[in-house]
């Protein structure tokens, strides 16, 4: 199975080792026909630990690293 990518916002700097992504996405309403935004936030593995708030990166989905971070930075 191919591992998922998505491209978000750095928003916190959680720990040694760890950065909190800020996903958003465009859905269509089934009902209305709206487009609605919608987001979300990932624990996400960073290793070098170069970034910073504010800065836009691309995750990639990894095996578990904790109980909450199952995202690698790409």
């Amino acid at each position: 199975m191919p591992k998922r990518r998505l491209s978000g916002t750095v928003i916190k700097k959680s720990g040694s080792k760890t950065i909190s992504v800020l996903v958003n996405s465009i859905k269509k309403d089934k009902r209305y026909g709206k487009f609605v935004t919608r987001h979300k936030k990932y624990a996400v593995h960073d290793p070098e630990e170069k970034h910073v708030i504010g800065d836009i990166v691309e995750i990639i989905e990894s095996i578990p690293i904790s109980k909450t971070k199952k995202w690698c930075v790409a």
